[in-house]
């Protein structure tokens, strides 16, 4: 091989392993889209609730949605979903149809009114990240920013039925006490 051959095929590689690295995202999809990906691969599900409004949800798309490490992780055991709490978006959950009928559209970038589909899920907290089992089984709610080594505990725990385990708050101590994080800062 030439120098100019060895420097090209450098080059290509700097490019592709840079548009990789550089380009990694959570694969965030519709509840429609969940619905139709369970069919033939279940998963557990993942939904950030947050509002345009809401500076803790934007650093939490800062800091956490954009771990190279959170996002292998949800991307590897998730169906994620964004939702957001406050938006004009029809969804169909559990045969019912939720929508925002007091919605505003002038208000899009300030507080504006609350979707059905929030109020049903009992959320009044952003961000929010709702676990849900791969039947759509809720299983809880985890309120407010999450750092990425905090969230990851939840992703841990509840990326398959090993939080069935967790019966106690001791059970829930002794996860925490053996729990070795994965996430690089």
């Amino acid at each position: 091989m030439t120098r100019n051959s060895l420097v090209k095929l450098f080059f290509i590689f700097f490019v592709l392993f840079n548009s990789f690295v550089f380009s990694q995202e959570i694969n965030w999809m519709s509840l429609k889209d969940v619905a139709e990906a369970q069919k033939t691969n279940p998963k557990n599900v993942l939904i950030d609730v947050y509002t345009n409004w809401c500076g803790p949800c934007k650093l939490m798309d800062k800091n956490t949605f954009s771990n190279p490490d959170i996002i292998r992780i949800i991307n590897k055991n998730y169906y994620a979903v964004k939702f957001n709490a406050e938006g004009n978006e029809t969804v169909k959950f559990m045969n019912k149809v939720f929508t925002n009928p007091n919605f505003d559209s002038t208000k899009t970038q300030r507080r504006n009114s609350s979707h059905q589909f929030t109020q049903f899920l009992g959320v009044n907290a952003y961000p929010s990240t709702l676990f849900f089992d791969s039947e759509m089984n809720y299983l809880t709610p985890v309120r407010g920013y999450l750092n990425p080594k905090q969230i990851e505990i939840y992703l841990l725990l509840f990326k398959d039925d090993s939080y069935k385990d967790v019966k106690s708050q001791s059970d829930f101590d002794n996860f925490i006490k053996n729990f070795k994080s994965q996430v690089r800062s």
